[in-house]
């Protein structure tokens, strides 16, 4: 599942009686915005559900890709809770954001750069990448070397290559793989 990390503009968003007569207004309809809820359009037209609530954050699901949206951006009609915004104009959003990430990715993602994780701490070197693998030194250290999917990486908020796990992750994955391998070898 694609994971897009995109805060939908709030502004773009919120439904309010002047745009939408006899639908509530944001502020409230936020407090009724719950896991589960299913998500309407100013069309009408289902939009996708919602993840999860925390705080004042909703994730809303549209067709596989993720997005953190504002509480306050919903707002309630008579189907339920909505946006003032069509699903087909979420997706591209969505879409183009995903496609954004994904370059930046690319572009941070190149032998030589100094990876970081999760939680910023260091990572290692790039080494190689063959196709979609990317094989790290861990440490700088050419004989602690792990492979990585292109696919677990990001670029940070500074455009620093970033994994998108811990060291405690990636030593969990790389203990649990280990048998694996050592018994197709025998």
């Amino acid at each position: 599942m694609k994971i897009a990390k995109l805060a939908l503009a709030a502004v773009a968003l919120t439904t309010t009686a002047a745009v939408a007569p006899g639908v509530a207004t944001a502020q409230e309809a936020a407090a009724g915005v719950t896991a589960g809820a299913i998500v309407y359009g100013n069309d009408g037209v289902e939009i996708g559900t919602v993840e999860s609530v925390e705080g004042e954050t909703a994730v809303l699901v549209v067709d596989g890709m993720k997005a953190p949206v504002p509480a306050a951006a919903f707002g309630t009609g008579e189907q339920g809770a909505t946006l003032n915004a069509t699903k087909a104009q979420i997706v591209g959003m969505l879409e183009a954001a995903h496609q954004e990430a994904m370059a930046k990715r690319d572009a941070a993602l190149v032998v030589g750069a100094e990876a970081v994780t999760a939680k910023n701490a260091p990572l290692g070197t790039v080494l190689e990448i063959e196709g979609d693998n990317v094989i790290i030194a861990r440490g700088g250290d050419e004989t602690n070397k792990i492979t990585l999917l292109r696919e677990h990486f990001a670029a940070a908020p500074d455009g620093a290559l970033m994994a998108l796990m811990t060291n405690a992750q990636i030593d969990a994955a790389m203990a649990a793989s280990a048998p694996a391998a050592e018994s197709a070898g025998e």
